[in-house]
C-alpha cells in the first residue's frame, strides 16, 4: 500500500513531466535524415538488460530498467514514426532498425 507521501510525490512528478510527454507524443517526422538517426539512435529493444555469468554459472541477472524513464513510451512511438515514416513515404527498407 503506496502512502499518501508516495503518491503525492508521484503525482507531481507525472503533473510536471506530462508538458514534455505530450510534446513528444506530438512530434511528426517528416525529414528523411532525421527519421534514419532517430532508429539509429532509439534501440529497438531495452539495451540495460543483462546477465553477469562465470563460465556457464549466472551470477547476476539485471533486469530491463528502460520502464524506469519516465518518456519511455514516447520514445518507442517516436522510433515508431520514424520508422513508418522511412517505410512508407520515403520507400526504404527498414529491416536494418528492427
Amino acid at each position: 500500500m503506496m502512502s499518501s507521501i508516495t503518491f503525492s510525490f508521484v503525482f507531481v512528478v507525472n503533473l510536471l513531466l506530462q508538458p514534455i510527454r505530450q510534446w513528444l507524443e506530438s512530434l511528426k517526422i517528416e525529414n528523411h535524415r532525421l527519421a534514419r538517426l532517430l532508429c539509429t539512435i532509439i534501440p529497438a529493444g531495452c539495451p540495460f538488460e543483462r546477465e553477469l555469468k562465470w563460465g556457464d554459472r549466472t551470477l547476476v541477472h539485471i533486469p530491463p530498467l528502460c520502464k524506469l524513464n519516465p518518456f519511455y513510451e514516447q520514445l518507442i512511438e517516436i522510433r515508431f514514426k520514424a520508422l513508418m515514416y522511412l517505410a512508407d513515404e520515403c520507400g526504404e527498407d527498414v529491416t536494418q532498425f528492427c
